[in-house]
């Protein structure tokens, strides 16, 4: 006997990042390649996973994310919101003073779905010279709504990327860690949280012929897929196909109208 169910991958971007908005920022910070989020990024990022809890149509099971700072702190924001015990959180604007049920789903840091480390993503003036970006996981862990972190799941890369991996490379990157994450939880629903590039790439692997070239902040994707399961607990699995319902922040093109893509522009995602 077998039955069949759909899974739902969803990619979102992180929020607004501060260097983004205050430009001297970058002259006092110690780690110039890792902003955090603005106010504004923290309040838009909480009213994203709220949209995503009331519209979506489906639940979130997991969220993994990038060790990045403004990758955390959205996760913080949409978790929270996710997980929020008031079932009409409307009145709020961000995760501040918000009761959350941390059983609702599991948080987990994934290294393979960090920013782009070349220059195209990062400036060189603002990269570490050694390189060395000095992720500790259990400080970005600790940066996560307390109990929803399952610090036993193997992630799909053990240690980042080296730096000035390629775009091309990159790219191939997000698109493994995607479907490695589907398939490592078939019977559940995904939140991936990550950077513009990750999410423009969500779009343009799995829907053919178009290009992305711009990404909001908060932007997301959804990707769905059919998967049958045997009796035997083995598993075969469908296509992705991207369902974008309504105003999602991604801007598409086909592929044969040339743009400038802002995705590959320094500093941008």
């Amino acid at each position: 006997m077998q039955f069949s169910v759909h899974q739902h991958v969803v990619v979102m971007r992180h929020g607004d990042r501060i260097d983004n908005f205050e430009p001297l920022w970058a002259s006092t910070a110690s780690r110039k390649w890792d902003p955090p989020l603005v106010e504004a990024g923290r309040v838009r990022a909480f009213c994203t996973g709220r949209k995503l809890r009331n519209h979506l149509g489906f639940p979130i099971h997991r969220v993994f994310v990038s060790p990045f700072l403004r990758c955390l702190q959205t996760a913080y924001e949409v978790v929270s919101a996710l997980c929020a015990v008031d079932d009409d959180p409307s009145h709020m604007s961000s995760a501040d003073g918000v009761t959350i049920d941390p059983s609702k789903l599991k948080v987990h840091v994934e290294y393979g779905l960090c920013e782009m480390l070349n220059n195209e993503a990062i400036r060189l003036e603002m990269a570490p010279k050694d390189g060395n970006f000095e992720f500790n996981i259990p400080d970005c862990e600790a940066l996560l709504p307390a109990g929803t972190v399952d610090s036993t799941v193997e992630r799909v890369y053990e240690k980042l990327p080296q730096w000035e991996e390629t775009v091309t490379g990159a790219r191939a990157r997000y698109v493994q860690v995607i479907k490695a994450l589907a398939d490592k939880y078939p019977s559940e629903n995904l939140l991936l949280v990550t950077h513009g590039e990750g999410l423009g790439v969500s779009v343009s692997a799995f829907l053919k012929e178009v290009t992305v070239y711009e990404v909001e902040y908060c932007a997301y994707s959804d990707l769905k897929r059919p998967i049958i399961f045997k009796e035997d607990q083995s598993f075969t699995a469908g296509d992705f196909e991207v369902l974008i319902k309504g105003q999602t922040g991604i801007s598409l093109c086909p592929t044969s109208i040339p743009t400038d893509d802002p995705l590959n522009q320094p500093n941008s995602v």
